[in-house]
């Protein structure tokens, strides 16, 4: 079978010599699939592939060949969901146009608005933005896509769970309604569907063999440790791997702060990333990122989305992905470019439900593996210094150290002076009272039957005993589903009586009470949420459908305020900010102010609403 290779794609001989000076030497799956797609037919297309499957250059560069030098016109639009995105895509275009005189830009927030202007001012011909700036910029007028041919919507996936799918169709009813609209996306969602429906022509699925699936060369582990025991765990990790390099995912921006300030403190190389980072700093911690001068970044979900690192070692989920299409998109930056990486996913005996609910829907096998040792750590260490002791004996240690090494050696034994300053450089590494002690929850019944075949092939746990337990079907030894480790130990040991059924039974009793209370008191955090609290006493409480996701903080927000209604800041009070909403007081007076301030256009949602009391 004869290679697909560039040439037989259909791209013209100046995209070819901008391959050639790229260094690519043959296409991907998604290239050699969508790249002739685009070319010859006039229909839309949606791509199903994986991040990092090259699918810029799939959409780049056949984008480009069609294209028309020195416009002065947009000619193509691409939506992607974060600024980190816009600017590696952007980039990755700039870069493919070889000498076509093409321009290209970034459009995202964080970025001021008059350099902007000034840009657009210019004449753009790609515009690679994120969906809020590119509303903002269509609003004030100093943008028109009405004369687009391309549309394409990277990541879509993403930008739906970001919650912009509203601004993604506001956007695409003001295009040229004769555009081709590329869509592109790790997973297909219904709602994902429903928008290709409304707003595609007809259109071509091109789906990648791998689409929606983890990569072979990821492997996959997890681990089951108490909460209080993930951050030594996470440090066994990094002591037992010759040369870590990766991404440690938290839920909150809090845990975020927490995990990478404790790893400094223990010596490590880390940086966190979050969302109340700055653009400025965040881009700085990237490069250092970049160039390993770190080799350990702590992230957000949100904050990490858009990184294209191929060389990373390790994903790390120290929190519990929120579903399984988080978890794809998680173990998906690692095991890339042909080398491999490992994912590995931390466990609290209470979330084990959940990781079952994630290896389902993914249809992946996620091994289960006990936590290094302590004398493991410690035996990885001394190989390691043995190591690196013998190559700077190799290379030479230079002559001062020469003549101390002598002097120390007229009065001791050679293996007292090696042994003494070894203790000084390494006592704290190579003790293990230097090493917190974790909890053990490594139990092989909790595995899955896929899982425990698999330990089996890899000669791990004694197979005689499973084999026996499997033919007796003894269900005795079978653990009660998601319980913790020592508690279904001890009641696989000891037989109930009639007196322990009745136990179990109030037991059950008081758990089942205790349950509904703590419902009563989930929905009237519910409600109170709803509300958005902090209420006063004589003052309307109000909803605002903007958030930090909208690039606001407190002082912008305010500030926002003032502009659309003249009210000054003193008049708003007990401001709350999530990222996809806000609330602030305001007396009932100003209420009607704010309301028929942020609301003129009637067509739409309201921006602003009275928050609901809590019931």
């Amino acid at each position: 079978m004869n290679k697909i290779n560039f040439e037989s794609l259909g791209l013209s001989e100046e995209m070819l010599n901008s391959i050639k000076m790229k260094g690519f030497e043959e296409p991907t799956e998604i290239q050699s699939k969508i790249i002739p797609l685009i070319l010859a037919n006039k229909t839309d297309l949606i791509g199903q592939a994986q991040t990092g499957t090259g699918k810029t250059a799939a959409f780049g560069l056949p984008i480009l060949d069609q294209l028309t030098s020195n416009s002065k016109k947009i000619q193509a639009l691409v939506l992607v969901p974060t600024r980190e995105l816009a600017i590696q895509v952007s980039d990755e275009i700039n870069s493919l146009r070889g000498n076509k005189n093409i321009h290209v830009a970034p459009i995202y927030g964080g970025q001021s608005y008059e350099t902007q202007f000034r840009r657009l001012n210019k004449g753009v011909d790609i515009i690679v933005g994120t969906p809020g700036r590119m509303i903002d910029h269509l609003n004030r007028k100093s943008l028109n896509v009405d004369g687009v041919s391309f549309v394409v919507l990277d990541e879509a996936d993403e930008m739906l769970n970001m919650g912009f799918i509203d601004d993604i169709e506001d956007i695409l009813s003001r295009t040229n309604k004769n555009r081709r609209t590329l869509l592109f996306s790790a997973t297909m969602p219904p709602r994902i569907m429903e928008l290709a429906k409304k707003y595609m022509g007809k259109h071509e699925i091109i789906r990648t063999i791998k689409s929606g699936q983890t990569t072979e060369l990821t492997e996959q582990k997890y681990f089951e440790v108490k909460e209080a025991d993930k951050f030594d765990a996470l440090c066994r990790i990094i002591d037992t791997t010759s040369e870590f390099y990766g991404l440690v995912f938290c839920r909150t921006k809090t845990d975020v702060d927490n995990v990478s300030s404790k790893l400094l403190d223990r010596g490590y190389d880390a940086e966190g990333l979050h969302g109340d980072i700055s653009q400025n700093i965040r881009e700085k911690i990237l490069g250092k990122f970049r160039k390993k001068q770190v080799n350990i970044l702590a992230a957000t979900d949100v904050a990490a989305r858009g990184l294209d690192i191929d060389e990373l070692t390790h994903v790390i989920n120290y929190s519990l992905p929120q579903d399984p299409e988080a978890y794809l998109h998680r173990i998906g930056r690692t095991g890339r470019a042909g080398k491999e990486g490992t994912a590995i996913t931390f466990v609290t005996p209470d979330e084990f439900r959940k990781l079952r609910f994630i290896k389902t829907i993914t249809q992946t096998e996620i091994r289960k593996e006990r936590i290094p040792q302590i004398h493991e750590v410690i035996d990885f260490k001394k190989t390691k210094i043995l190591t690196e002791v013998n190559s700077l004996i190799e290379y030479g240690t230079g002559a001062n150290y020469i003549m101390l090494a002598q002097e120390l050696l007229m009065n001791n034994s050679a293996e007292e002076v090696v042994a003494a300053l070894l203790k000084f450089n390494f006592q704290n590494e190579l003790e293990e009272g230097s090493y917190a002690r974790i909890h053990d929850l490594f139990d092989k019944s909790r595995e899955t039957s896929s899982d425990r075949d698999r330990g089996d092939r890899r000669g791990r746990g004694d197979r005689k005993d499973r084999g026996d337990r499997r033919d007796r079907g003894d269900r005795s030894e079978r653990p009660r589903k998601f319980e913790s480790s020592d508690r279904f130990d001890r009641r696989d040991r000891k037989e109930r009586d009639d007196k322990g059924d009745r136990r179990d039974r109030k037991s059950r009793d008081e758990r089942s009470e205790r349950g509904s209370d703590r419902k009563e008191r989930k929905d009237r955090g519910e409600r109170r949420e709803r509300s958005g609290g902090f209420e006063e006493k004589g003052k309307a409480r109000m909803f605002l459908a903007m958030g930090r996701k909208d690039e606001l903080d407190e002082k912008g927000l305010l500030k926002m305020l003032k502009k659309k209604t003249g009210l000054d800041h003193e008049k708003f009070t007990g401001v709350r900010l999530s990222d996809a909403f806000s609330f602030f007081n305001v007396s009932s007076k100003d209420a009607e102010i704010v309301l028929s301030s942020l609301n003129k256009d009637k067509s739409k949602r309201p921006l602003v609403e009275r928050a609901k009391s809590p019931k």
